[in-house]
């Protein structure tokens, strides 16, 4: 169990924690860009094939913790945005996107550093659970909205920010914060989970700066019809 010195809320906890690097990340890089409507198809395409790795490393990190009783509980939602945002790179680059998208390498670093932190009790897979679901839960939505009107991009294009499986987000994103809480509340070491939330952040941010140097440098492949 967390020590008596632990907020209650590791939700609360990380927000604090990373509150000053989300504003960060929100100015910075091609997110940035996303969200003034100024990033190109190319750009986008980009991220979403570097995120790839790092859900699919989350999403098989939670699997293997699925009978632990904290993890497990997130584990069940099933949430599943890998395979969204494979769909999306088909729809949007042809079934080569895994050949013709490269992997940059602060999305290889962004996939290991979630790989490592499911090892032992897998406890910091929370933080990264937060960054990650919790913002496609919240800004993706707007982000969705922003996409389809600057670049265009069709439902079938878009399924990143769709989920299917639940009829509410609204009442999605209140218990998946309280299944967060209810996995925080089990760790050994609170601070250690609280901490990976600046370095998921800090993920996040350099991956964002490194799709824009790519495309700013023109090294984007033309990957799709526009």
């Amino acid at each position: 169990m967390a020590d008596s010195s632990s907020p209650v809320s590791v939700v609360t906890a990380l927000y604090l924690r990373t509150k000053t690097l989300h504003v960060e990340a929100e100015r910075t890089g091609i997110i940035r860009d996303l969200l003034r409507g100024e990033a190109s198809r190319a750009g986008y395409i980009l991220l979403l094939r570097n995120l790839l790795p790092a859900y699919r490393a989350m999403e098989q990190g939670f699997e293997r913790h699925r009978s632990s009783p904290g993890l497990g509980s997130l584990a069940g939602y099933r949430l599943d945005r890998a395979s969204a945002i494979e769909s999306d790179l088909i729809e949007l680059c042809g079934q080569r996107w895994s050949h013709d998208i490269p992997l940059l390498a602060a999305g290889e670093f962004y996939a290991s550093r979630i790989a490592k932190t499911a090892e032992g009790d897998g406890a910091r897979l929370i933080a990264h659970a937060y960054a990650r679901y919790l913002g496609d839960l919240s800004g993706g939505q707007i982000l969705q909205r922003l996409l389809t009107r600057s670049l265009a991009l069709r439902p079938s294009e878009l399924s990143f920010y769709d989920f299917p499986c639940f009829s509410d987000l609204d009442t999605l994103k209140a218990d998946y914060r309280k299944a967060l809480d209810q996995a925080g509340a089990d760790v050994s070491d609170f601070h250690d989970v609280v901490e990976e939330g600046a370095i998921a952040f800090s993920h996040n941010i350099a991956l964002s700066c490194a799709v824009q140097s790519t495309v700013q440098r023109g090294l984007t492949p033309v990957t799709a019809a526009e």
